[in-house]
């Protein structure tokens, strides 16, 4: 047998500074690096270069994304495997087996809250899931979202994927007594993503909302410590709203969308805009168009309308007349997930920078997975 060349000897802070331009979204090199040598193991684990390459790259990258698909595509013979995670890198996520049947309810901070017969936070770097607590009341709610984020006040989410984390459930039931239908919030608390642990909090005070109400089946969006939940109606489809709860008052309240006007299935998406605002976003035919919510000068909130996108003369799109479909946003982005009849796009709203992710498909929502590789 040959013997092994050695790896060149580089003082520790030029490594670093070569390793600081290899770039997040081709997750194959710093893999590659890590299997060199123990010395340059040590250094790509290390928190000295992670909080470094981090600092360096900014915002982490789209590893890949996960989706769900409507109520009558997603039955249980099908055959397309789950939870449905698309690598838009080289990178694969690890499934446990007994996860093969969850999907996913949100994503946030590296982990991935899943839902199916339990409660699930995964993580697809490293394979590792916990089963949370469940309640009754929560899981068989008439309507429900979720959303799991960081529980660690000032964090900066770069290696805090199996630290202290939250989970917020929103419900919507009627109130047998009163004839209404009501929202309530409960929040489960965890010290870690190692072990199965915590417990669910009180649930908020209740909220009243118009009876037909019901909370769309895609992730809320997070905005100055607030989860953000789109609603609709199942009398009139079109009819929007937006139901907030704040993590710190522990309190839910209604905000009014910026259309009067009736929007169609699946053509507008809540977004955590770059500025820390919250974002509207809806398409009709191939138009965009862009809102914020921004406060004034007196303290009060409104809507302004930031853009309009043409988006005909900007994607390829072989058939005018189809409506086209928004997916999702990614948080803390001017960024969308848009289907046409050619396929599923990611666009900048800002850049006006575009790319193809997938085929033309019926998802429900597509929800993008963020993370550093070496965390």
């Amino acid at each position: 047998m040959p013997p092994t060349t050695p790896v060149p000897f580089l003082p520790e802070e030029l490594l670093e500074e070569v390793f600081l331009h290899l770039p997040p979204d081709e997750p194959e090199h710093l893999v590659r690096a890590s299997l060199a040598s123990k010395l340059w193991l040590g250094l790509l684990t290390g928190a000295r270069f992670r909080g470094r390459y981090h600092d360096h790259h900014g915002a982490p990258p789209m590893l890949g994304f996960l989706y769900t698909l409507p109520f009558l595509w997603s039955s249980p013979l099908s055959t397309d495997p789950r939870p449905h995670f698309v690598p838009t890198t080289k990178f694969a996520a690890r499934i446990p087996d007994h996860l093969r049947e969850y999907d996913a309810q949100d994503c946030r901070h590296g982990r991935v809250l899943l839902r199916y017969k339990m409660l699930f936070i995964w993580n697809p770097i490293t394979g590792c899931s916990t089963e949370l607590p469940t309640s009754t009341e929560y899981m068989e709610a008439e309507s429900s979202g979720a959303a799991v984020l960081c529980a660690v006040t000032g964090c900066d989410h770069r290696a805090c994927h199996e630290g202290p984390f939250q989970v917020v459930f929103v419900y919507l039931d009627q109130d047998e007594g009163e004839g209404v239908c009501v929202a309530s919030a409960a929040v489960l608390l965890s010290d870690s993503s190692k072990r199965p642990n915590g417990k669910w909090c009180e649930p908020c005070s209740r909220l009243h909302l118009v009876d037909d109400a019901f909370i769309e089946a895609r992730p809320p969006v997070l905005v100055q410590d607030a989860l953000h939940f789109m609603l609709r109606h199942y009398a009139d489809y079109r009819r929007v709203g937006i139901l907030k709860y704040d993590l710190g008052s522990n309190c839910l309240s209604l905000i009014d969308a910026p259309l009067e006007g009736p929007v169609i299935d699946d053509a507008a998406t809540l977004m955590a805009m770059e500025d820390d605002s919250l974002g509207f976003a809806h398409v009709e035919r191939l138009t965009l168009n862009l809102w914020s919510r921004q406060i004034g000068s007196h303290g009060v909130a409104s809507w302004t309308q930031r853009a309009i996108v043409d988006l005909g003369n900007l994607l390829p799109v072989q058939n005018p007349e189809e409506d086209l479909e928004l997916l999702g946003s990614v948080e803390g982005s001017d960024t969308v997930f848009v289907t046409t009849d050619m396929g599923i796009y990611e666009i900048n709203l800002k850049s006006l920078r575009w790319k193809k992710l997938w085929k033309t498909d019926k998802f429900c929502a597509l929800i993008p997975y963020m993370s550093f590789y070496n965390r």
